[in-house]
């Protein structure tokens, strides 16, 4: 087998109120099927390191514009978009990373999927005291 260079790739998935409105109807089990294909064909190519989606109930913003920083029920003023999930993902390139996001499911008018390489560890240096407390606390508890 091939070697080949890989990174982590965060995609984000945006939705809107418009899109939210469209799976209003869907019975929530048909939504953990669709979701549940596309997290097992992550699972079967081999490239999902993390799946979660986010609680759609109420959380905060910290808002530091002022100090000391300001915490408002969020997740926004207005919600335009909303953070819907992530995916984590090893693979080759942000290009591969863009195929899979083209793929996700449960999108619509005006969703997004951003995408974002995950810095890893090993880029810093490695001699910066931070770095060697972090590495250590991965080695720790089996994160490396």
């Amino acid at each position: 087998m091939e070697d080949r260079i890989v990174a982590k790739y965060m995609l984000i998935m945006r939705s809107t109120d418009e899109t939210s409105k469209m799976y209003e109807g869907v019975p929530f089990e048909e939504i953990l099927e669709t979701m549940g294909r596309y997290n097992d064909d992550l699972i079967n190519a081999g490239v999902l390191l993390a799946a979660e989606g986010l609680d759609q109930g109420p959380g905060v913003v910290v808002d530091y514009e002022v100090e000391p920083p300001v915490v408002t029920d969020g997740p926004y003023g207005e919600t335009k978009e909303l953070f819907g999930g992530f995916w984590i993902l090893s693979v080759a390139s942000q290009e591969e990373a863009v195929e899979w996001a083209k793929r996700a499911p449960l999108a619509g008018p005006g969703s997004k999927v951003e995408i974002r390489r995950v810095a890893e560890i090993d880029e810093f240096p490695q001699d910066n005291e931070w770095i060697k407390r972090e590495r250590a606390w991965r080695e720790a508890h089996g994160q490396l």
